[in-house]
């Protein structure tokens, strides 16, 4: 049995040789060499669509794909025959480096270090931000009203740093209840909660149901004050209903780091927006624990038992 393992992270693959299979490095931005198209499983990570597509269309003897990606959309639009191709995420790899980099956008919010950074750049002081720190609806973590949309493992992380920093943290989810002390509401319950949010958080995955979720009508439901973040998918946000609010000031800002079009194109409005934070898809991309899931799920699957984060 051969697993296809990729070059494009560092990892201790090596620490696999005590398995049963023969282990192959390949390059994710090439297509699969013809001596490796027998292959039976292959990890995937940042791989390009031309792999991908390629891999779907010849790796006949395929049975199992382990992406790093948590949420492994390429892989799901590549073609893959999922009648016979079992499909792994890396779901849970990515909560602890997500949850920092939106703690970080989200205090870079609150204390304006966006703008301090424009005013250095032009050799300015910004005394408006200094000294008596001017009052706002958003100048703090303490006490401000998180609604976090799309509570799964990274909220499950993310929640208690804000807790700790003094934020009143809620979320919103298919299913209503508390977890980890936090109370999670259902989508019907959005526009009282929006309307009471000073940040919202949204960590939704991308799929047909979470396509425009943020649109205008739920933009005009935040106050004038409240920022966006989103480190979900870019498909849940109307980008174009985002921009005309941060321009009408409908909203104070808004801080993304994932779009529906990546990289982001140069015609973009969202690049001239006010108050406009951009992140390049950087709050994951250092999965954590991947070698420990490559090799606990490889041992099920060689067992033939049940692999854990099947799609």
């Amino acid at each position: 049995m051969k697993l296809l393992y990729p070059t494009s992270i560092d990892l201790d693959f090596e620490s696999l040789k005590g398995f049963s299979v023969t282990l192959q490095p390949y390059d994710v931005k090439k297509l699969i060499p013809e001596e490796h198209i027998d292959a039976e499983i292959i990890i995937t990570w940042i791989n390009s669509t031309e792999n991908l597509r390629d891999a779907a269309g010849r790796m006949k003897n395929l049975r199992w794909i382990q992406a790093l990606a948590a949420g492994p959309n390429d892989v799901l639009e590549a073609g893959f025959d999922k009648s016979r191709i079992t499909i792994t995420t890396g779901s849970g790899l990515h909560d602890d480096t997500v949850a920092e980099h939106t703690l970080g956008l989200l205090l870079g919010a609150a204390r304006k270090f966006y703008e301090m950074r424009d005013f250095q750049l032009r050799s300015e002081w910004p005394g408006h931000l200094g000294g008596a720190y001017p009052p706002g609806n958003f100048t703090t973590l303490r006490r401000a009203r998180v609604l976090i949309w799309g509570f799964g493992g990274i909220a499950k992380t993310l929640s208690p740093h804000l807790v700790a920093l003094g934020a009143h943290v809620r979320g919103v989810a298919r299913s209503p209840g508390v977890r980890q002390g936090i109370e999670i509401f259902g989508e019907d319950k959005l526009p009282e909660l929006l309307a009471e949010t000073d940040a919202l958080v949204m960590i939704l995955p991308g799929s047909d149901e979470t396509h425009n979720a943020l649109n205008s009508e739920r933009l005009k439901m935040l106050p004038n004050h409240a920022w966006v973040i989103n480190v979900g998918r870019g498909v849940s946000v109307d980008e174009d209903a985002l921009v005309d609010a941060l321009e009408k000031g409908d909203i104070g800002g808004a801080a993304l780091d994932v779009f529906k079009a990546e990289p982001l194109p140069q015609s973009s409005r969202l690049w001239t927006a006010p108050n406009l934070v951009i992140s390049p898809h950087a709050a994951g991309g250092r999965p954590e624990g991947c070698i420990e899931l490559i090799a606990d799920n490889l041992r099920h699957f060689l067992a033939d038992r049940p692999l854990k984060n099947i799609i």
